[in-house]
């Protein structure tokens, strides 16, 4: 409880509680006691009148920065409402742009109708590769004249002179064959030899010779067989 004010001691209009002479509000009660002076002036003796009471002039600034802050989230609305209806799209960090999706457009082909009775293509036909020909043994009791393609010796195996022998019949040469040496007497003993050809003539065996060195084997030669 403010002390009752004296006789020549001014007193607060509103409280009562005395004041000094040059005192602008009341220490009581924050009655503006001064005669206001200019706009902030007039608005505390309005505030005064309207609630009674006045929290000082810094209430001003604190409303104004209040009103410009309700402006501008305002406006932020308003401009983000109007970019959404523009359908704006919007970049984001991390990844490409996102379009508006939409239905696909389904598209419905009538595809032509095969008439009944249509013969159909037949499957293709597979195709084996040719067998390689048999290899020739060499006529048994008969003497003759042969091309000699290769000699191999036994101990290189026979699997090894067999490949050779068909390599030769693939290769095209004629009536391509095999037969070991140790049995005729007139070739070496130990190796098998790989032959093309049964003539009955040096010339026509040379002829063979020819033949076999067009396919590769130049140094084929013809050679008398005999048991």
């Amino acid at each position: 409880m403010s002390k009752p004010p004296a006789p020549d001691e001014p007193a607060c209009p509103r409280c009562g509680a005395p004041h000094g002479a040059d005192q602008e509000y009341c220490l009581e009660c924050g009655y503006r006691l001064g005669p206001p002076s200019g706009v902030l002036g007039r608005l505390a003796v309005a505030w005064q009148k309207r609630l009674g009471w006045y929290p000082g002039d810094w209430v001003w600034p604190v409303l104004l920065g209040l009103v410009v802050a309700a402006g501008g989230a305002g406006g932020a609305i308003v401009l983000a409402d109007a970019g959404a209806e523009n359908h704006t799209i919007v970049a984001t960090e991390g990844g490409p742009p996102h379009a508006p999706t939409t239905s696909p457009v389904t598209t419905t082909v009538a595809l032509p109708t095969v008439p009944t009775g249509t013969p159909t293509a037949p499957p293709p036909a597979t195709t084996t590769p040719p067998r390689p020909r048999a290899l020739r043994p060499w006529p048994a009791g008969q003497s003759g004249y042969t091309v000699i393609l290769e000699s191999i010796p036994t101990t290189s195996g026979r699997g090894l002179a067999v490949a050779r022998a068909r390599a030769a019949s693939r290769a095209g040469l004629p009536e391509v064959g095999m037969l070991e040496s140790s049995g005729y007497s007139s070739l070496h003993p130990g190796y098998y030899v790989v032959f093309s050809g049964i003539y009955s003539s040096q010339a026509a065996a040379q002829r063979g010779r020819s033949t076999a060195a067009a396919k590769g084997y130049r140094n084929s030669y013809p050679k008398q067989i005999t048991r």
